[in-house]
C-alpha cells in the first residue's frame, strides 16, 4: 500500500466537512478488521485508511495547523501501514480498572510476540508468529511489565498469501498467561487481502 502523504491530509475545516461520512467508512471497515481474542485482548488490522483517520482525528483534536506537525505524525504512523505480504495491527488490552491494570499488565510480559496467524487446519496448516513493529518495538517492550497498546506485524510468504485466498484463517494468542483462538471470517480475510492489491 502507497504510504500517506501530507497532501492525503486534508485541513480542519475540509476535515469537518467529511468527518460524518469517513468516520461511517472507517466504522464498518474496522467491523471486518476489529477481531477479539478472549475477553481481554483486541486486535485491529491497520491498512491506509485506519491510519488516515488515526491521523486526521488526531490533528483535530490536537488542532494541529502546521504542516511540521503532520509531517510528525506520518514519520509515526506510516511504518503501520502494511506493504504487499504484511498484515500490520494493533492490539489493546481491554483493562478497564486498576485492579486489572495491576494484575495484567506484569502477566502479560511478551504479548506482542504471542500472536499468531494460521493458515490451514491439520498437519499442513501454517502458523505465523507476531512480531513487534520495528518502528515501536523500543518505546512499549519492557522486561517486568508490558504496555496495553502494542504495534505488532507478520510477514508472510506468496504461499500463505495465495492459500488465504481458499482455506480457512485462525487468529490466536499462545502466551504462557493467555490463550485464545478465532476463524477469521470470509469477509474478513478478503479485507486484509484487499490491502495488498491497493
Amino acid at each position: 500500500m502507497t504510504k500517506l502523504q501530507l497532501s492525503d491530509i486534508v485541513d480542519l475545516r475540509e476535515y469537518e466537512r467529511q468527518r460524518e461520512d469517513f468516520r461511517k467508512s472507517i466504522i464498518a471497515l474496522k467491523y471486518l478488521r476489529r477481531i477479539s481474542l478472549g475477553d481481554l485482548i483486541t486486535v485491529v488490522f491497520e491498512n491506509r485508511e485506519t491510519i488516515r483517520f488515526q491521523i486526521q482525528e488526531m490533528a483535530r483534536a490536537e488542532k494541529m495547523l502546521r504542516d511540521e506537525q503532520i509531517e510528525t505524525e506520518l514519520a509515526i504512523y506510516n511504518p503501520m501501514i502494511p506493504e504487499k505480504g504484511e498484515l500490520k495491527a494493533t492490539l489493546f488490552l481491554e483493562l478497564t480498572s486498576k485492579d486489572q491494570l495491576q494484575e495484567w499488565l506484569p502477566a502479560l510480559v511478551g504479548i506482542e510476540k504471542s500472536v499468531y496467524l494460521e493458515v490451514g487446519t491439520g498437519s499442513k496448516s501454517r502458523r505465523i508468529k507476531s512480531r513487534p513493529e520495528s518502528e515501536h518495538e523500543s518505546q512499549l517492550t519492557r522486561e517486568d511489565v508490558t504496555a496495553s497498546v502494542h504495534y505488532i506485524q507478520w510477514i508472510l510468504e506468496d504461499e500463505v498469501q495465495t492459500r488465504m485466498i481458499d482455506e480457512r484463517v485462525f487468529l490466536g494468542i499462545d502466551h504462557h498467561r493467555y490463550n485464545a483462538r478465532v476463524e477469521l471470517s470470509k469477509p474478513s480475510v478478503e479485507s486484509l487481502i484487499s490491502d495488498w492489491r491497493s
